[in-house]
Formats: C-alpha cells, structure tokens, sequence
C-alpha cells in the first residue's frame, strides 16, 4: 500500500552505541542486516526530503551504558542525525513520554509513523504501541530493528529471535502494521509516484 510522503515520518529509537558495546561485551543479537537496513531507510526519507526524528534513551540508572554522560549514549554513526532533523530524548520507554514526539507529528501533519531501532522488545514495542493507541497509522520494519538473547522468567533462556518474533506478533494488526525495510521503500517510492 503506497505511503503518502508529505503525511509520513521515519521515527528511529534508541539507535546507540550501547548497543553496539553490548554486543562488543559477548551478548548475541538477532537481525544482523537490521543496521544497514536502518540506514537504507534513513538515506530514502533524506531522499524525499521526509520528516526524520531521532530518539535517544537518557537513563537514569546508576550502571546503566546508556547515561547521558557515558559514550553508550552517542549515536551510531550509520544513522546518526543531520543538521535539522529532530533529536528527542527521554529517559522511559515510550518515546512519547517527555518529549513532543506527539505535538512535532501533528504539527507536520503526520498521519504515518515507521519505527525502527533497538531494542524490539522494549522502548521500540513501547513506542509503537502507544503511536497506535494515539491513533497514528504505525508501521515496523520487521528488519529494520533487533533485540538481545535474554534470561526470561523462571530464568528460562529466551534467543533473541523468539523474542522478537514474539513482540512482532503482538504488535501485529493491532497496534502496527509489520513491514520489511524493502517494503516500505516500495510504499514510499510508490507514494512518491502517485
């Protein structure tokens, strides 16, 4: 289904060198593709002269990598932001949550969001969930994002591709619409064309 450019925006959460420390720290990640295909969407909203925001976590937990001071906080360099494109911050899951992610999208007449980032299952499920229930045409790009192997409960061993694929379904039809990054170019490209 063609998206319409002038109503749609690439909204990218938590795309930060925490990250990539964890992994340098042994922890294993599923979507090995998901960076440079974060940047291929990045690279054809520029493009098109689309609406671009970026979200970063500010933790306020004492260890955490991704404090404000700490180099976890800093951005990928693959997708890190250009002059003029919107950089929030919060410091919970949601990326809805003390910002104006919310006013920035009505005030551009955005009626579309596309999510990607890391993680999954955590700030991007978030802030997917609560763009639907605010009433925005939400799409993920399944590809376009990741999560980490994780200890669940009952200490039960989860693979980061159960978790993902997990959060996929529970977004699914619901609060979003799960797309590939090639997908979405299609969208975009024949949006642009109608």
């Amino acid at each position: 289904m063609p998206l319409d450019p002038a109503k749609t925006a690439l909204v990218l959460v938590d795309v930060q060198a925490a990250f990539l420390e964890r992994e340098q720290a042994g922890e294993r990640r599923n979507n090995p593709h998901a960076l440079s295909n974060m940047a291929r969407l990045v690279a054809a909203f520029r493009d098109a002269g689309r609406t671009v925001i970026h979200v970063r976590h500010a933790s306020t937990e004492r260890d955490s990598r991704l404090r404000p001071e700490r180099p976890g906080f800093a951005p990928i360099p693959q997708t890190a932001e250009r002059a003029g494109e919107p950089v929030l911050v919060k410091s919970v899951n949601s990326a809805f949550i003390g910002t104006d992610l919310e006013a920035l999208l009505r005030g551009g007449g955005i009626a579309t969001v596309v999510f990607a980032g890391i993680t999954t299952n955590h700030c991007v499920e978030t802030s997917a969930r609560m763009a639907g229930n605010l009433g925005f045409d939400v799409r993920l790009a399944e590809d376009a994002c990741y999560t980490f192997d994780r200890t669940g409960h009952g200490g039960r061993h989860e693979p980061a591709e159960d978790i993902h694929r997990m959060t996929l379904s529970n977004l699914d039809g619901e609060f979003a619409t799960i797309e590939t990054t090639q997908s979405v170019l299609a969208a975009l490209a024949a949006g642009a064309a109608a």
